[in-house]
């Protein structure tokens, strides 16, 4: 009975594990290029109680194993980056990745991360920062008396400046790739770092053979499924209760072990 105890404990420390994922995605349902992530499990190690192929009788071999499993791991929560929705916005500085690829932003320690965020803003000194302050790589300063920004699907980036016929460029934004971007190290913010899972990143123009391009006014919503994490939820709700039963049903039959002698 102490087998079943301990497999149905991990059973629902696993299910809880899967539950608090799902509540992240939901609670992430309208933050902006947000990636649902989902919990990964592996059964551990097997008892061997007889090994197939193992003689019973002379010239009789046992075909099939009878093996005891002793409950279940998680392995991994891995982010589904595949895109969200893209939703029209009035700002000149919402930018949105239609197709693969990630802003760079420079932290205040100098080095770099990655986003998908392209909600923008202008700092005091007229460069193109996140919400949070960080600058976008490379920098790109307005020009203090622009009257319009253009960004064009290349990233070419233009001011349209008083009493001036023709836009002037003032940069280029950059997108990067990885090989493997679930290998990417959530630190939160909406912002990715490389490790040596994901790979070191690919940098690329916009709209480049293996890069999207990017949209202006736009912001890129969350891909999490409302319905479809309801569903999980209550099938992990259902397994969470069911690994309970099993406890239950253990401690009754060791229940009635101790009380034979009664």
């Amino acid at each position: 009975m102490e087998r079943a105890l301990r497999t149905g404990a991990m059973g629902m420390n696993a299910q809880q594990t899967r539950v608090e994922l799902i509540a992240n995605n939901l609670a992430n349902v309208n933050t902006t290029a947000f990636k649902k992530g989902r919990a990964e499990f592996q059964d551990l190690m097997y008892q061997n109680i007889k090994v197939a192929g193992t003689q019973q009788e002379r010239n009789v071999e046992i075909p099939t194993e009878v093996q005891l499993g002793s409950g279940v791991r998680l392995v991994a929560t891995t982010k589904n980056f595949y895109q969200g929705d893209l939703l029209p916005t009035n700002s000149q500085l919402d930018l949105a990745i239609n197709g693969d690829g990630f802003f760079q932003i420079k932290r205040t320690d100098g080095t770099l991360a990655y986003t998908r965020d392209g909600s923008f803003k202008l700092s005091r000194d007229g460069k193109i920062v996140t919400s949070d302050g960080y600058y976008l790589e490379p920098d790109i300063t307005i020009p203090e008396d622009a009257v319009a920004i253009n960004v064009s699907k290349d990233g070419i980036v233009e001011a349209v400046l008083p009493d001036q016929t023709e836009p002037l460029t003032i940069g280029q934004i950059d997108l990067v790739k990885f090989i493997n971007p679930t290998g990417l190290k959530n630190i939160g913010n909406n912002l990715y770092l490389a490790t040596p899972s994901s790979g070191i990143p690919i940098n690329g123009v916009p709209g480049s053979e293996g890069f999207g391009e990017i949209m202006q006014s736009y912001l890129e919503s969350s891909n999490v499924d409302i319905v479809e994490e309801m569903v999980n939820m209550i099938s992990a709700q259902r397994a969470y209760e069911i690994n309970s039963r099993t406890i239950r049903t253990a401690d009754d039959m060791e229940s009635t072990v101790v009380n034979i002698a009664r």
